[in-house]
């Protein structure tokens, strides 16, 4: 591991020897508890698609697991600023595995479509763990800047991680065992990982439960704003690429190459992020932020003149490099323009920004593909990365501009009245 990596490890001050206490544990607590992340959606398509070869049903109920995320993950992270991590998450990853039984046992079973997507909404009430990780780095490193970014880093390299063995994960059980393996695991994943993670209390940040700001959305940030649409935009992009390369691949009769395409991809981004991070850099976070979703958008050019797949793997490493570092950098600036007492929840929310994009990218790829074949399917990452780089352009200046400052002075109050409270 590169000397910064080993040292945000470290405790601060300390010579690098001795791991900081509970760092490397919730770490990697919560690499488990990502892996559903990439494993659930793929994994119930793959298990549907088997079991009653409706492609169409398959990919509508990963829409719904993708949504319902969308919609009930900023609520549950809003309900962890306020009462803490292990509180709210164990009893709400409770209800999400209970939920993915149920779809388990439906889709066995054969019983009727309308039950497979209520308990799909439901096993979509998963918690953003990989948010509950950064605010515990954050709480650590709040205000040393340098190993808050190598930790942002760090914490994308295992993302992508998550991305690149995930989907290999859960496609080959499925297949190769039964087909509910995938999601099986996906959900063992999910409980290791939560309740390993809420296990480690000395790291959980300080919940706030009387908070005047808590009370509020952390959207009400002009910055969060501009970021979760631009977010949505580039979750089109990452939908629109997975449904178009599958697609591609098959055209050209190698689909089950599609897997490694998109493992290239992942594995541009985790490469971008370990350099990202070791880097010392200067000057704001929003500049960089602006150069790497334009770098996004112009990389989604070459892909127009893949003819085959080969061309196609060296297209997207190159597209993947510009992932993690704008990932990077958008933890940051959330973390400049949301309040301490809504970090959680503002994290969460560029993530709902994303699996909002990620379904509409999807199903307009579906459609191009369908009328148009797999090569001008293209065209939806290429018009997703536009218009994220236009909605950069038109929002910079409340990224750049000076950081309100409405609730940070209360939320400083609340800090040093409840420092030291825990709640059971």
């Amino acid at each position: 591991m590169p000397s910064p990596y080993r040292a945000i490890f470290a405790a601060p001050g300390s010579n690098a020897i001795f791991a900081a206490p509970g760092s490397k544990g919730f770490s990697s607590a919560g690499f488990l508890g990502r892996m559903p992340l990439s494993m659930m959606g793929i994994g119930v398509v793959t298990m549907v698609s088997q079991l009653t070869g409706r492609y169409g049903l398959a990919g509508a109920l990963s829409a719904t697991l993708a949504m319902a995320a969308a919609v009930v993950g900023p609520q549950i992270s809003r309900l962890v600023d306020r009462y803490g991590q292990r509180r709210v998450l164990r009893p709400v990853t409770l209800v999400a595995l209970a939920s993915v039984t149920g779809l388990l046992v439906c889709a066995q079973q054969g019983l009727a479509d309308w039950t497979l997507f209520v308990f799909a909404a439901g096993a979509g009430c998963v918690p953003s763990v990989g948010s509950m990780v950064r605010a515990r780095w954050a709480e650590i490193y709040r205000g040393s800047a340098r190993q808050l970014h190598t930790a942002y880093a760090w914490e994308s390299i295992v993302d992508e991680v998550c991305f690149i063995f995930g989907p290999i994960i859960s496609i080959g059980l499925s297949t190769a065992w039964f087909p509910e393996a995938g999601p099986l695991l996906a959900a063992g994943f999910l409980l290791v990982g939560v309740f390993w993670l809420t296990a480690q209390r000395a790291t959980e940040p300080v919940p706030h439960p009387h908070a005047r700001h808590t009370r509020g959305s952390a959207m009400s940030s002009r910055g969060l704003q501009v970021l979760v649409v631009t977010f949505v935009a580039t979750g089109a992009i990452f939908g629109a690429i997975d449904v178009v390369t599958v697609a591609f691949a098959e055209e050209r009769g190698h689909k089950a190459a599609a897997s490694l395409v998109l493992a290239v991809y992942a594995l541009g981004s985790c490469l971008a992020g370990a350099v990202f991070g070791l880097l010392h850099l200067k000057g704001g976070p929003s500049g960089r932020w602006l150069v790497g979703v334009c770098a996004m958008a112009v990389s989604m050019i070459p892909l127009q003149l893949a003819g085959n797949l080969p061309f196609l793997a060296v297209a997207l490493f190159v597209a993947g490099l510009a992932i993690a570092p704008t990932m990077v950098t958008t933890m940051a600036l959330v973390e400049q323009h949301v309040p301490r007492t809504r970090l959680t929840e503002g994290m969460t929310w560029t993530s709902t920004g994303l699996a909002v994009g990620v379904a509409l990218g999807s199903s307009a790829a579906g459609w191009v593909v369908d009328a148009s074949g797999a090569k001008a399917g293209y065209a939806v990452p290429a018009v997703a990365g536009a218009i994220a780089a236009a909605v950069a352009f038109l929002g910079y200046r409340r990224l750049s501009g000076p950081v309100p400052t409405e609730g940070r002075g209360e939320d400083d109050r609340h800090l040093r009245t409840d420092g030291d409270e825990r709640v059971a």
